[in-house]
């Protein structure tokens, strides 16, 4: 798992941007990838997963 703060999420769009803690790579995140409801600079842990355009977010929990 990786570990990352939540650069920005938009709720009512449903998707955002996860910033990696030890890479500092920004990676996409869809609602359709959430454990736990996130917000802007909440503290999460991640899995990565190409997608159409890069690597997802999945998985998102919580840290």
């Amino acid at each position: 798992m990786k570990q990352g703060t939540v650069k920005f999420f938009n709720e009512s769009k449903g998707f955002g941007f996860i910033k990696d803690k030890d890479s500092n790579n920004e990676y996409f995140v869809h609602v359709t990838g959430l454990i736990d409801e996130i917000r802007e600079d909440d503290e999460v842990t991640f899995e990565l997963k190409e997608g159409r355009k890069g690597l997802n977010a999945i998985n998102v929990k919580l840290a």
